[in-house]
């Protein structure tokens, strides 16, 4: 086994649903018909409840109930609907993976995941970043790793056990086993779903010291920063209460680029945390 030949499993995969293929087509797109895509998501009905549900949320502060995906276009927007869509269908995407096959830690594999789009979208406005990109890219960064788990378990267990005798991060315990660690992966799966680059990007990089080197030198904060901090964040805050949770060392130069007041790290935290435990209850599956 290589690494082009896990590449390969990825292209293999099933790709999302349809409607939301085109929502993803649709994020360069200046002329959009919102009515015909809402008709089209209201097909699912399970999708449509499950987003309903999210855009009723307290994450979202609704001035009232919104029951139609249409008229949560029109009260949340086009934006926040089609990330909502998305995050529901990923969530979705990989549910039969969970059975008995492995003894891998599904739920808190989504607790984190999750964790990391709340915090992904709450830092994105002190980087100028799109919450929305945001927070679909911090659902994706990890899905790398349930491709290796549910395409290749019995090496994936060697890498755990190479990672419990090195006492080293997942990352380097994939690369020595597999050839190709899960933030790879996953780009490859982002870029297989047809994300936007950018997105791409950003699961590719959010374990990789270029993020620092760019914040060093002096470059505008992007993406890819983003979900470099938040997937910390979310190891640091400890939101899935994973056994044994490591969080990756922090860049200092990415944080002192951050530049974020005391004021603005103690809400980030707090929100991070209220945020989580509702939109946990509702996307995980």
């Amino acid at each position: 086994m290589t690494a082009d030949d896990i590449i390969r499993a990825v292209r293999d995969l099933p790709s999302l649903p349809a409607v939301v293929i085109e929502l993803l087509d649709s994020m360069d797109q200046e002329d959009i018909d919102t009515h015909a895509l809402a008709a089209k998501i209201t097909l699912d009905q399970a999708l449509t409840a499950k987003t309903l549900r999210l855009a009723n949320s307290s994450f979202y502060g609704m001035p009232s109930k919104v029951t139609t995906i249409a008229q949560a276009i029109s009260v949340l927007g086009f934006h926040s609907i089609r990330t909502l869509v998305t995050a529901c269908s990923i969530t979705g995407s990989f549910a039969a993976g969970a059975g008995p096959r492995s003894d891998f830690d599904f739920p808190a594999f989504w607790r984190h995941a999750v964790a990391s789009a709340v915090c992904a979208r709450l830092l994105a406005p002190y980087c100028r970043v799109n919450p929305d990109a945001a927070f679909t890219a911090g659902l994706l960064h990890d899905l790398g790793t349930l491709v290796l788990v549910t395409g290749f378990p019995e090496q994936y267990r060697s890498a755990s056990a190479y990672q419990r005798e090195h006492d080293c991060l997942t990352a380097e315990a994939q690369r020595a086993v597999f050839g190709i660690d899960h933030a790879a992966v996953g780009s490859a799966l982002a870029a297989h779903w047809n994300f936007p680059a950018a997105i791409q990007a950003a699961v590719a990089a959010h374990h990789q010291p270029d993020v620092a080197a760019e914040a060093e030198r002096g470059s505008p904060l992007n993406l890819s920063t983003v979900i470099y901090v938040a997937n910390i964040l979310a190891h640091a805050l400890d939101l899935s209460c994973q056994q044994d949770d490591q969080a990756p060392p922090l860049s200092l130069p990415v944080w002192q680029a951050l530049a974020l007041s005391d004021s603005a790290c103690d809400s980030l935290f707090s929100n991070s945390q209220k945020m989580f435990n509702e939109m946990c209850q509702m996307l995980t599956p």
